[in-house]
């Protein structure tokens, strides 16, 4: 009998243009939690998507209990006893939270003794059972679609607990929960360690990594780097053996020089009563601005109201010293402002659009002949100009932007922004889900457009990340400002402490 749960072996996936899986290996013991690390494009996710069955490998060998098995789908790894939470979640929005977690395996009864039909009793009887078993206090009966981003990771989760499996893989479970989520996530990974279920487990959070993994598996590259326990590391030796290199600094030096006021926000209410009111903030030339606070401070909502995505009903913007009203994208986008999206995936990226498309599509009336005929050369060069500028690792401009990994995506969706040439930047959570490699590219891009003049809103749910790039920290709580820091006097409790003051 093998001391291995699962054994992946000399894996090899390959796609157009792209080698993802150079000989990579991983081998999972039951009853512990392996983290599987390395920056985006590593293979991370497309090892998993191997062993789950959604790719075919090109090479390599599975083997499962000490058998080689050959999994050809999704239905084939389940039945295994193998379940996998994506990173990329794809809820159905208007059924019910019972019905996302029993989906294509519904509890069945027969009507009239002949009918096969769904037994929604037994369905929500279930349900209720696995979301108190996991600590989540939802109706079973709640569609789904009104549970924010996090509830939804949530049930996911309960989702892949209540198939009784015997391999978990857990892709970046927390990126969209709360500390408290986070917590209750934890709990319930002991338990299925107690259980005897393998778990791999995903995640750029170096802090995590280190407190609820066994093993961690690095991989560089698409290829296997090594495999250590947890114990015998350290934040910097992870991320030296991910990256290949010492990251002495995790920001860039700064050299930007805030100037003037550029932008004024006063007493901006939504119309929304539960939401964003009385905001009022400056925004100088060159400065990077940062906006903290919890989950459910209303800091998203705060700038798609700014932006025009969201009305409100009270408050004035005034931009180089001019009253502006902004109440569509479109008189945001004249006005020289720019906005990337919290969810790169959802509202940020054409999926099924090239990267040259995704970058020239908010700047293509600049490239119009006789308002009818494209100018495909100056499109080309300027996504060619953006590709080079912010090394954007592509196979070509034609390659589909949902092939890049997530830091690529990213530098993407700012070429958009930077072909229009905005004096105003509003990043909501830029580094989102992107690993501490492509994380510092991103930096030193927002430090390059600050100390070129342009000035920076940068929403983000990381104290370090807040403190170590901005200017200035305004804090929201409850929809309210609670107070603006200076970044040189910046702590993390300074922050907490006005991130918590809810009324």
């Amino acid at each position: 009998m093998s001391e291995y749960r699962l054994e992946m072996r000399d894996v090899v996936k390959t796609f157009p243009g792209v080698k993802a899986l150079d000989r990579a290996e991983l081998k999972l013991k039951p009853g512990t939690v392996h983290a599987l690390v390395g920056e985006n494009g590593a293979g991370k996710s497309t090892l998993m998507k191997c062993m789950f069955g959604i790719y075919k490998m090109d090479e390599g060998e599975i083997y499962y209990e000490g058998k080689r098995v050959t999994i050809t789908d999704p239905l084939m790894a389940l039945n295994l006893g193998i379940a996998m939470v994506h990173q990329e979640l794809q809820p159905i929005v208007e059924r019910s939270v019972a019905e996302n977690i029993f989906v294509g395996r519904y509890p069945m009864k027969k009507l009239l003794k002949l009918i096969p039909v769904v037994d929604h009793a037994a369905m929500y009887r279930k349900t209720a059972a696995l979301l108190k078993e996991v600590s989540m206090h939802f109706d079973p009966k709640q569609k789904l679609g009104s549970l924010s981003v996090s509830q939804m990771q949530s049930v996911e989760i309960a989702k892949a607990v209540s198939m009784d499996c015997k391999v978990m893989i857990l892709d970046e479970p927390t990126s969209s929960l709360t500390a408290h989520e986070v917590d209750a996530l934890f709990h319930i990974i002991e338990n299925l360690k107690a259980k005897g279920v393998a778990i791999v487990y995903i995640s750029h959070k170096m802090d995590e990594i280190l407190r609820i993994s066994d093993e961690v598996t690095i991989m560089r590259d698409g290829q296997y780097i090594g495999t250590w326990d947890s114990q015998d590391l350290t934040i910097n030796a992870i991320i030296t053996k991910m990256v290949g290199r010492e990251l002495t600094n995790l920001y860039p030096k700064r050299e930007n020089l805030p100037g003037e006021p550029v932008f004024e926000v006063r007493d901006f209410t939504s119309i929304n009563s539960r939401s964003f009111r009385d905001i009022s903030f400056t925004l100088r030339r060159g400065e990077i601005l940062g906006i903290g606070g919890l989950v459910g401070a209303q800091r998203t909502e705060l700038m798609e109201g700014l932006f025009g995505i969201r009305a409100h009903i009270k408050g004035t913007i005034r931009h180089l010293g001019k009253e502006i009203r902004i109440s569509r994208p479109q008189d945001a986008i004249r006005k020289s402002i720019a906005l990337l999206t919290e969810d790169r995936r959802a509202t940020g990226i054409f999926s099924v659009l090239s990267v040259s498309d995704n970058v020239s599509i908010a700047s293509l009336d600049q490239y119009v002949h006789f308002r009818i005929v494209l100018d495909n050369r100056k499109i080309e060069k300027l996504v060619r100009d953006n590709v080079a500028k912010l090394s954007i690792k592509t196979p070509s401009s034609k390659t589909l932007i949902q092939s890049l990994s997530g830091g690529n995506q990213q530098k993407v969706l700012i070429s958009r922004w930077l072909a229009n040439n905005p004096d105003i930047f509003i990043l909501d959570e830029p580094t989102r889900g992107i690993d501490v490699g492509a994380k510092y590219e991103i930096y030193c891009i927002i430090a390059e457009l600050a100390k070129q003049g342009k000035s920076i809103i940068m929403i983000s749910s990381e104290m370090g990340e807040l403190i170590g790039m901005s200017d200035r920290i305004l804090v929201m709580c409850d929809g309210c400002v609670t107070g603006i820091v200076d970044g040189q006097d910046a702590t993390q409790e300074k922050i907490m402490a006005l991130a918590t003051q809810f009324e």
